[in-house]
């Protein structure tokens, strides 16, 4: 499932993402088992100039047979090659590239989690980020998270049981609980749901924090997962290493921490 969080503060964007793609393996006779594979490349990013953009994924792990991170080439073939553009034009191209990509390699009657994306950047000459959530194959349109200039906030998605207890105070599966044991419609629960966030959800200040702050908040949401699934029963849909990165309106983009490849001293 991963998890994958940006936020958009006032000194720049912040994207961060566990490195784990999870898999099914089914052979006959035998149940479905989770496969690992912790090396995945879920933040993506361009070459100039389009290096004032980038692109956290979750969800769906792969289209066909390949993973986002392997189409990355063929959409930068697609780019301009001087021109820079602005972030609702990427997104908007991105989607349209991988809603293809999705049509020419997954069933009709897919039934499992789309695939996700949250696209990051700046326009030129902007001010202020713009962040956009993808859903391929379901809801392709871009839409915009936290508009206007001055409405800071953090985007996140993917496997939400600790990182939704960290800020909303509870499970994603509450409303449901909620709803079922309680009996009520959903006006009420909306109402319930909204004061249970006015009196529990953890207060965060987004419109003075620094580019720092964003960066050790979007880290410890990922953090805080993986070490918290590695200590219990469940799916542990995210691990691996983190890739964070920052983009400014002024230097673009830049990794803070991003994985490399190496040989393992074992091997070597």
């Amino acid at each position: 499932m991963s998890l994958g969080v940006v936020i958009k503060g006032p000194e720049g964007v912040v994207l961060a993402a566990d490195s784990r793609v999870t898999l099914t393996a089914e052979r006959k006779g035998s149940p479905p088992l989770p496969i690992n594979f912790d090396n995945a490349t879920k933040l993506l990013s361009f070459s100039k100039p389009h290096n004032y953009v980038a692109i956290v994924t979750y969800g769906a792990a792969v289209i066909g047979l390949r993973t986002a991170h392997s189409y990355i080439p063929e959409f930068e073939v697609e780019l301009p090659k001087k021109n820079r553009l602005k972030a609702l034009d990427y997104a908007e191209r991105f989607s349209k590239f991988f809603l293809r990509q999705w049509k020419a390699n997954m069933p009709d009657d897919y039934p499992g989690p789309s695939m996700m994306f949250v696209v990051g950047g700046y326009d030129p000459e902007a001010a202020y980020g713009r962040i956009y959530l993808l859903d391929i194959p379901r809801n392709p349109e871009p839409i915009e998270q936290n508009p206007g200039d001055t409405n800071f906030g953090m985007t996140w998605g993917g496997q939400l049981q600790i990182a939704s207890r960290m800020i909303h105070g509870y499970d994603p599966i509450l409303p449901t609980i909620l709803k079922r044991e309680l009996e009520i419609d959903d006006d009420s629960l909306k109402s319930l749901l909204s004061t249970l966030k006015e009196n529990i959800e953890f207060s965060i200040p987004y419109q003075v924090l620094p580019l720092q702050d964003c960066v050790d908040l979007a880290t410890l949401m990922v953090r805080t997962t993986i070490k918290s699934q590695n200590l219990s029963i469940g799916l542990r849909g995210v691990g691996g290493p983190i890739d964070v990165a920052t983009i400014t309106r002024t230097n673009g983009l830049r990794y803070i921490q991003r994985k490399s490849i190496t040989i393992d001293e074992e091997e070597s």
